[in-house]
């Protein structure tokens, strides 16, 4: 049975030159008769064809662009699933915020000797940032270019969203990178604009901002800029409405949100008592959107309750088909166990800056981790650019992992038994297959076999494939359930070294659906908050001062569709 790939990832020959009319782009509406018209429309608006998708469904032979950002055939690199997987984190702070202190470089250095591929700086947008900060900080980002060559490092700005909580927003390396990012901030940070409550008119500005970052590579200021929503349940301010008009706004640009924050340490026990995992130890306030359960501004096995919640708000957005992916970070401002202090005599204001750190006493109550100390984020790239690794992300070829629980993994959603290699469709992708074709999904994963930085070797003791109905758009906008998504099987995982590899069948696909993966420990979980039908063991609420995160790891992957025609 033949199948396609999104993005180009077509192995099958086969399917080239049979593509539906309904997924054809190239024949226009007017030409299609009244059951592929009505089909296309669904598709279209649901998130899963055409310009709106920019991520997710796009016909075989159609050009694979949306906001100016195209996509190239897949292929083999020697690597796992034929991707370079490349490690990193996205949400890194410097000197050049106002509550941190390293250098960039030294946060660049850190991240490398973790094994991370690739980094981006993300200062906080305010109005010294915005003013000088943007621009001081250039000289030091071009400078670790220059001396860590296999480190991609990005600049960006943690956004102050407008009406919303923060974003990381960073663009392509190039000649315009620092004029682009000071316009946007000046422009369109909540902050700056003095913009943070939860009023229309600054929803309107964020979406705005959005936009304009779409423009700007349009108009090929910069080769790519990428928004992902940073904590979003920790103080409740996202609404899902926002969320979906960011999506909406640019997909090729708003592409998703922190699965995992970072601030991992802050939940260690200590003599002070300790801190809430991720630093979410928040309440309602009069900006919060009074939907969401109490147990949101908490974390579940340190993952954000968007994310970890089966059957919560990412699921709900997954079931409209919208491409919209998880990420995990460090998010370090001051690390847990270093030995370094701010430099003397700095002034912050006057400067945009503090003078470069100094040795100092160890920092026992810090909550954060270097860049791959702890978080990673892996990408499916095709090469080791700046180019690939945002094509990736842009694609949703994205797992994290927490603490090195696993080494790596490869997920393909597949006609039952195709097994060639390097077939099937990877993570972020749609298979397509004709109505009552059989399909599975491939889980490989090659098992951790070195210590991580608690010095152990992690252990995966379950996986976990969750699967859900695609229904289409939802009609209310703050909805942030998915009735029809819960756990489908568990694997029990008895290996201690190597690499597992299993199977789950879903039988005939007659109706459009998706999948996604995750996997833990097993050292802590409970029931889900939908309730045990729908996930039996979850990942556990964090109790603040008591939450060691070495003792609870877990892996996410991002989604897969299967699209019956």
């Amino acid at each position: 049975m033949g199948h396609g790939h999104a993005h180009h990832h077509d192995h099958d020959s086969t399917t080239g030159t049979d593509v539906p009319p309904a997924l054809d782009l190239s024949i226009p509406d007017r030409e299609l008769p009244p059951a592929d018209l009505s089909r296309r429309g669904f598709l279209r608006n649901a998130g899963l064809l055409g310009a709106g998708a920019a991520t997710t469904v796009l016909a075989a032979g159609a050009p694979a662009s949306a906001g100016g950002h195209g996509h190239g055939p897949g292929g083999d690199h020697g690597k796992t699933g034929g991707f370079r997987w490349l490690a990193g984190d996205h949400h890194i702070h410097t000197q050049y915020s106002s509550d941190a202190m390293y250098r960039v470089i030294d946060q660049a250095r850190h991240a490398r000797a973790y094994g991370l591929d690739w980094m981006v700086v993300t200062d906080h947008g305010s109005a010294t940032h915005a003013k000088i900060g943007v621009e001081k900080v250039n000289p030091d980002i071009v400078d670790a270019r220059g001396r860590l060559k296999d480190l991609l490092i990005y600049q960006g700005l943690e956004w102050n969203i407008p009406a919303a909580e923060h974003a990381t927003v960073f663009v392509h390396p190039g000649r315009d990178e620092v004029a682009v990012l000071k316009e946007f901030e000046n422009s369109f940070d909540g902050g700056v604009r003095n913009a943070g409550d939860s009023t229309p008119a600054n929803e309107a500005l964020a979406i705005a901002g959005i936009k304009f970052l779409g423009e700007a590579v349009r108009k090929r200021r910069v080769e790519g800029a990428l928004f992902l929503a940073n904590h979003p349940a920790r103080r409740g301010i996202d609404s899902p409405h926002e969320i979906r008009a960011w999506r909406d706004a640019d997909p090729s640009v708003a592409i998703g949100m922190e699965g995992a924050p970072g601030h991992q340490a802050a939940g260690l026990p200590r003599a002070s008592g300790g801190r809430a995992r991720g630093y979410y130890d928040n309440n309602p306030s009069a900006n919060s959107f009074p939907g969401y359960p109490l147990e949101s501004y908490r974390t579940w096995g340190g993952y954000d309750w968007m994310t970890s919640t089966v059957g919560g708000l990412w699921d709900s957005l997954l079931a409209e088909g919208r491409a919209w992916w998880i990420s995990a970070n460090s998010d370090s401002h001051v690390n847990y166990l270093d030995t370094s202090q701010r430099g003397p005599d700095s002034d912050f204001n006057l400067n945009g800056r503090y003078n470069d750190p100094v040795h100092g006493p160890v920092i026992t109550e810090a909550g954060d981790y270097w860049p791959g100390q702890y978080s990673r984020t892996h990408v499916g790239a095709k090469t080791f650019s700046y180019r690939a690794v945002m094509d990736g992300l842009r694609a949703g070829r994205v797992w994290v992992d927490h603490g090195g629980l696993i080494r790596s993994l490869d997920v393909r959603a597949r006609v039952a038994g195709d097994r060639r290699a390097n077939s099937g469709t990877p993570l972020g992708g749609v298979l397509r297959v004709k109505r009552g074709t059989s399909v599975e999904v491939t889980i490989d994963i090659d098992l951790a076999d070195v210590p991580n930085w608690s010095q152990f070797v992690p252990v995966l003791s379950r996986v976990d494939v969750i699967a859900g109905r695609v229904t289409g758009p939802v009609a209310d906008q703050d909805a942030f359930t998915a009735p029809n998504t819960k756990v489908v099987k568990s694997f029990e995982v008895t290996r201690r070294t190597g690499r597992i590899s299993v199977s789950h069948s879903f039988g005939r696909a007659n109706e459009p659906f998706y999948l996604r993966i995750r996997g833990t420990d097993g050292k802590r979980s409970q029931p889900g908050l939908m309730g045990a039908a729908v996930d039996p063991f979850g990942p556990a609420l964090d109790v603040p001062g008591a939450a060691n995160p070495w003792e609870d790891l877990w892996f996410y992957a991002n989604p897969i569709w299967v699209l019956p025609q």
